[in-house]
């Protein structure tokens, strides 16, 4: 297993917005094959943070995440243009 650590600061004013688009991506994300959790958070401190929570079966999966059309669409397309500032981190399981 893999897990993905997303922490995103949105541009304020874009909090709602940021909001749809991670209730779009849990609700496609979570039916590819080889994705075991999607989860979004954001912050009770401050609302423009966000926390995204993903675990993938492995790499492979992970790599197949980022090619899919919602990602591209909500992502690319939607997130990216609103994010502030962004850090990824990845994890595996420990056995």
């Amino acid at each position: 297993m893999i897990l993905l650590k997303v922490d995103m600061l949105v541009k304020p004013g874009t909090e709602a917005n940021c909001k749809d688009y991670l209730r779009l991506l849990e609700q496609h994300s979570r039916n590819e094959p080889g994705c075991v959790q999607y989860e979004a958070h954001q912050s009770i401190e401050n609302p423009r943070k966000f926390l995204i929570y993903e675990k993938y079966r492995d790499q492979a999966a992970l790599d197949a995440h980022r090619e899919t059309a919602h990602f591209k669409q909500f992502v690319r397309g939607g997130l990216d243009p609103i994010v502030e500032s962004r850090t990824r981190e990845l994890f595996h399981e420990l056995s």
